[in-house]
């Protein structure tokens, strides 16, 4: 009797659906491990450090911040978020360009993957565990070619800068699910073809039963149940008359004066948010400025002028023009996660922040002085989420190795195998003590 192994067969499969599910929100749900198992998705929200008396609580009660100027937006999602500070990288002096931030080593010790840094680690386990997406890694920035970026897989990886090229990289060919109330027909037709996908494949799984040893079975017992949920929700959407609650919506294509840097990266925010909605990626990072350089160009807060040299290390009396950066920066990082918060998950199961794990790194922890002690995260989920909240919002402050947060970042996502990652000389890898909710 021949033995089909799951991946062999969900392979074969995938090659008879064709085309018509490679950008369907569904396909996806059939890779996974177990039925109704939820996606998980990380977002990284990656910039240079900054000065630690701007960016650090005024005060801490248990563990609960009184936020500073610059990191006050914090607040209106405060039950979300858990900012973490005192972690020391494992090569503190290594400043400005060093790789540390998401590789969790410098130059000097690389492991058996070279450089590789926290979102392609992840990317490539998941591809090992037989979870594809149509986009594996979605690494956008504008304005990043004045130095390095934070993203690694052996050489320095460059994101897309353009917000018009990336609108079409991600949504080119991808059709709303969100029926359009002017036109239910479109919808209601694209959703019973979606449902005439799904009885194939039924039929299919079905008919390979009877050659399969018991073990396989089951796997596939897991996967029938995973299709009839599927349809079960395809069905309550054509009787709600074309859905309601859920659905991938894509965003309106970039326009306008694309050539500020900031303004870019707000619109790449929205293809982000757009690209979860729609399941094209389960990883996506967002790179402000480079290493060495960030053209800053904000009218409404009257403030233009270079972070590097104009704000870290010019002439910024009591970090004035750093406070407002650093405050924009943050409005920018809560504004997307209230974007998640209330954009519906494509099946109407919740909203896209109950699965999604936003992340803010950085390159070092005190710019002004160069190094990369005390190295700053923000960590935001939904309350239900990855991280342990609280209603005031959390501060933790550790001496554990950074490389523990990214390690937590791999958790989030279901990796727990972290050979290849990181400093060897680390010892014992796992993730922060005290930040998973379980």
């Amino acid at each position: 009797m021949r033995s089909h192994s799951r991946r062999n067969f969900l392979k074969g499969v995938g090659a008879s659906l064709g085309a018509s599910l490679l950008f369907s929100p569904f396909y996806n749900s059939l890779a996974e491990a177990a039925p109704g198992k939820k996606p998980k998705r990380l977002l990284i929200f990656f910039t240079m450090g900054t000065a630690p008396e701007v960016w650090k609580p005024t005060s801490v009660s248990g563990e609960t911040p009184t936020f500073s100027e610059a990191t006050s937006p914090l607040a209106e999602v405060k039950e979300n978020i858990v900012m973490l500070d005192g972690l020391p990288s494992g090569s503190p002096g290594n400043n400005h360009g060093s790789a540390d931030g998401l590789t969790g080593m410098g130059y000097s010790s690389q492991g058996p993957y070279g450089l590789i840094s926290v979102d392609q680690f992840i990317v490539e386990k998941l591809k090992g565990s037989g979870l594809s997406t149509p986009i594996p890694s979605l690494l956008l920035g504008a304005d990043t070619s004045g130095g390095k970026t934070g993203f690694y897989k052996g050489t320095n990886l460059v994101p897309i800068g353009s917000p018009m090229s990336a609108y079409s990289t991600v949504f080119t060919g991808v059709a709303p699910t969100t029926p359009n109330p002017g036109n239910n027909t479109a919808a209601e037709d694209q959703l019973r073809r979606r449902k005439s996908i799904l009885d194939n494949l039924t039929r299919e799984i079905t008919s390979l039963k009877g050659n399969l040893g018991s073990e396989q079975q089951y796997k596939l017992d897991l996967h029938l149940e995973s299709i009839r949920q599927i349809e079960q929700r395809l069905s309550n959407t054509m009787s709600n008359g074309g859905g309601t609650g859920g659905g991938c919506t894509v965003p309106t294509a970039p326009s306008g004066d694309m050539s500020n840097g900031m303004k870019a990266n707000q619109l790449h925010l929205d293809i982000i948010c757009g690209a979860f909605a729609c399941d094209i990626t389960r990883i996506a990072a967002i790179q402000w400025g480079s290493d060495q350089s960030m053209n800053v160009n904000i009218p409404e807060i009257g403030l233009a002028d270079e972070e590097h040299n104009g704000l870290i290390h010019g002439n910024d009396p009591g970090h004035v023009k750093l406070i407002k950066l650093e405050k924009w920066l943050h409005e920018q990082f809560v504004g997307v996660i209230k974007k998640l918060k209330t954009t519906p998950e494509a099946d109407g199961s919740g909203m896209l922040l109950d699965n999604t794990l936003v992340a803010w790194c950085r390159d070092m922890g005190d710019a002004p002085a160069h190094t990369q002690n005390e190295m700053k995260f923000v960590l935001a989920s939904g309350t239900g989420g990855y991280l342990k909240t609280a209603p005031g919002g959390r501060f933790i402050k550790s001496s554990e190795r950074h490389e523990r947060v990214l390690l937590s970042l791999c958790d989030a996502m279901g990796v727990t195998d972290y050979s290849g990652f990181g400093d060897p000389g680390l010892g014992a890898k796992s993730p922060l003590p005290g930040l998973a909710a379980t």
